[in-house]
């Protein structure tokens, strides 16, 4: 039988849709900080694909594509995806990205060593169990080409929201406007990267409400 927990981290899905569909830019339309350094970091490195899981409404999408990436952006918002195909039909950039409606609890629909990079802005640390998260993580590794770069941020234990509102398990709590965030510790990411070279694992800080978060960079060593 489901617990309540696990069912309200399974309600999480209609939440986002909802918000989406009510703010259709929710985070602003500019890039993130993280996928500006991510885009420099991959052209950088030479990289030609990027995946990109939890996409949003596509603010860090267009960033990539506009730095000539292609990017297959991953989200289970409908809403949100739609969104993305709209804005890049508008700046002619369809031709470098690729949407689809992906839950990241299953398995990655994709074929080993497909991407030069991965890219996620807070999915790690959205409503997923660690044992969902070592998969996902396992996934990852799996799609990257030998030597690839993982790059997520997270919320991390230092913020503000940590051990508020209503807990869901593990080290997640259900905050304002009722959504679930796990928080991450150092040891965290150090648990998640197996398999990985941890390149850095900085934190900074985001939102008019400020939230600390950490930017791990990781790099696929096996």
């Amino acid at each position: 039988m489901r617990d309540r927990e696990e069912e309200a981290r399974d309600a999480q899905r209609q939440q986002w849709q909802e918000a989406f569909e009510e703010m259709p830019e929710m985070f602003g339309p500019e890039a993130s900080s993280p996928a500006a350094k991510a885009a420099a970091l991959f052209r950088g490195e030479g990289a030609a694909t990027v995946l990109e899981l939890g996409a949003g409404q596509g603010r860090d999408t267009i960033c990539f594509a506009r730095n000539g990436l292609t990017v297959q952006a991953l989200d289970y918002s409908a809403q949100g995806l739609a969104a993305i195909d709209a804005k890049a039909r508008e700046l002619g950039l369809s031709h470098l990205i690729v949407t689809r409606m992906h839950d990241v609890r299953k398995p990655l629909p994709f074929s080993d060593e497909t991407f030069d990079a991965c890219y996620s802005h807070m999915l790690f640390c959205m409503a997923l169990t660690t044992a969902e998260l070592e998969f996902l993580s396992g996934e990852i590794r799996r799609v990257l080409k030998p030597g690839g770069l993982s790059v997520y941020t997270v919320r991390n234990t230092a913020d503000a929201h940590c051990r508020t509102g209503v807990h869901r398990g593990e080290e997640m709590w259900e905050i304002g406007g009722g959504f679930i965030v796990h928080f991450f510790s150092r040891e965290k990411v150090d648990h998640l990267a197996e398999g990985y070279e941890i390149v850095s694992c900085e934190e900074f800080e985001e939102g008019e409400v400020l939230k600390r978060l950490f930017a791990v960079t990781l790099r696929k060593v096996r």
